[in-house]
């Protein structure tokens, strides 16, 4: 097997694996593997079948609150200013999960950090398993 054909295609993400699968079926029939090519097709259409539903699971504001790292108050406040559309009621909001906003991760800043120099020895065990734990 050459190197070539060893590699797998990598999909960016969840969503991505329906067109790499297409793709993927596609040079199998060029070959005569119409039996791989229709599974492969099938699992595509089931994947983005699944991920059309999920995105149209609505969640309450403490579901979403959870799910998006917003706080529950601040999400209601965005439905009531109509910049998330309300996929429940009124005074009893909800959200599709397509429309949850994401908090970007917090970004830990080198500076405020102490330098190796000036920490303990505990500082030191303390930073490798917060570390270890990410």
């Amino acid at each position: 097997m050459t190197r070539r054909a060893a590699r797998r295609i990598e999909p960016r993400s969840v969503e991505g694996l329906p067109a790499d699968w297409r793709k993927q079926a596609k040079a199998l029939r060029r070959y005569g593997g119409e039996t791989p090519a229709l599974a492969l097709e099938r699992c595509a259409d089931d994947l983005e079948d699944t991920l059309a539903e999920r995105d149209e699971t609505t969640l309450s504001l403490v579901e979403a609150a959870r799910e998006s790292g917003y706080s529950r108050e601040h999400l209601g406040r965005l439905v009531r200013d109509g910049k998330i559309p309300n996929a429940g009621r009124p005074y009893a909001p909800r959200i599709a999960r397509r429309h949850l906003p994401r908090k970007a991760p917090a970004q830990v800043s080198l500076a405020e950090e102490p330098r190796p120099s000036e920490r303990s020895n505990t500082q030191i065990v303390q930073s490798i398993i917060r570390k270890g734990m990410e």
